[in-house]
């Protein structure tokens, strides 16, 4: 039964990041390190579904990421590293941007990579930021989850390696997904402040 199981989520992962790359129909894509870091041109397919990056030093100083542990305490909130980097939860309705409605971009805490958006953000009734995709399907890495006593598919950030929150398959059209994430691991980027930001190639898609 748990081998069942087991391939039975990994047919759904692969199902699920050849429907995103579908919807953004994009040849090759970018994946932003920070906001003071250059556009790294990635190919789309196949690395999409496994995409990540070093966490080596030198890597990470590339990218503007802290580069020991002591430089992400004094970056986070003991909270947001609770959650990026050691897989925590935060409490439903009682988190930041879980009734968020301003039109705008939520990127990595750590590294300032775009991951979600306004755009596809919906009301769950869960208590936590819910989205039926990200912006970009190798902005983000899903990895099957058995902690709890629980199969579930957990959602990290591709940049930064962090612990967004997991992806379920009752969410909304088009793609049927909730993406449950932890305000913790975001930082919500209004749509007047794009582009001051470095992100206003997102403008058009909040539109």
């Amino acid at each position: 039964q748990t081998f069942s199981r087991s391939r039975r989520l990994t047919s759904m992962l692969r199902q699920r990041t050849a429907l995103l790359s579908t919807l953004l129909l994009t040849s090759t894509i970018s994946v932003q390190c920070s906001s003071v870091c250059s556009l790294r041109p990635l190919s789309l397919f196949p690395s999409s579904f496994s995409l990540s990056i070093s966490s080596s030093p030198s890597n990470m100083a590339r990218c503007g990421l802290p580069q020991s542990d002591e430089e992400l305490r004094k970056l986070l909130t003991p909270e947001q590293y609770r959650i990026t980097k050691q897989n925590g939860t935060e409490r439903p309705f009682k988190n930041a941007y879980w009734d968020n409605k301003k039109p705008g971009v939520y990127v990595c805490v750590i590294s300032g990579d775009p991951l979600f958006s306004s755009k596809e953000k919906f009301d769950s009734g869960s208590g936590w930021p819910s989205f039926y995709a990200p912006l970009r399907p190798e902005a983000i890495v899903e990895k099957r989850d058995i902690s709890h006593g629980m199969v579930r598919v957990e959602v990290r950030a591709a940049v930064s390696n962090s612990h967004l929150g997991h992806v379920f398959e009752d969410g909304p059209p088009p793609t049927g997904l909730r993406y449950c994430i932890n305000s913790g691991s975001l930082r919500f980027v209004e749509k007047s402040k794009l582009e001051k930001e470095g992100l206003g190639e997102w403008s058009t898609h909040l539109d």
